[in-house]
């Protein structure tokens, strides 16, 4: 999986690459069956300049496959928090993705007795 990641309103240090190449593990092992082409960015920072409380962190995570565009935000008071929360849900979606193509998936409402949509 191809990563790049991205700042806005803050530095990005060793620690949080650290952090989010940690994360993004769960995410490698969920992705290994869609190949080598797909792309992960990550992007990290503020909300705001000039608030001090709050969800001031945010963090996004756009993971490219086959056929679907996974996207996935968080905010939280805590950096890292947020990034966990973001990988989290892009996790869940990329599980429940099956990979199907437009017709497969019509032929599958068919054989359960759904309606097909045009």
């Amino acid at each position: 999986m191809n990563t790049s990641l991205k700042a806005k309103g803050i530095s990005l240090t060793d620690a949080i690459k650290a952090a989010i190449e940690q994360k993004l593990t769960v995410l490698e092992k969920k992705v290994t069956k869609f190949g080598p082409s797909v792309n992960a960015e990550v992007e990290v920072g503020r909300t705001t300049k000039h608030h001090k409380k709050g969800e001031l962190y945010r963090a996004e995570v756009h993971v490219r496959l086959p056929g679907k565009l996974v996207y996935a935000e968080a905010l939280n008071k805590d950096l890292y928090a947020a990034i966990g929360a973001a990988v989290r849900e892009a996790g869940a979606q990329i599980s429940s993705y099956k990979g199907l193509r437009a017709e497969d998936r019509r032929t599958a409402k068919k054989t359960k007795g759904g309606r097909e949509s045009a």
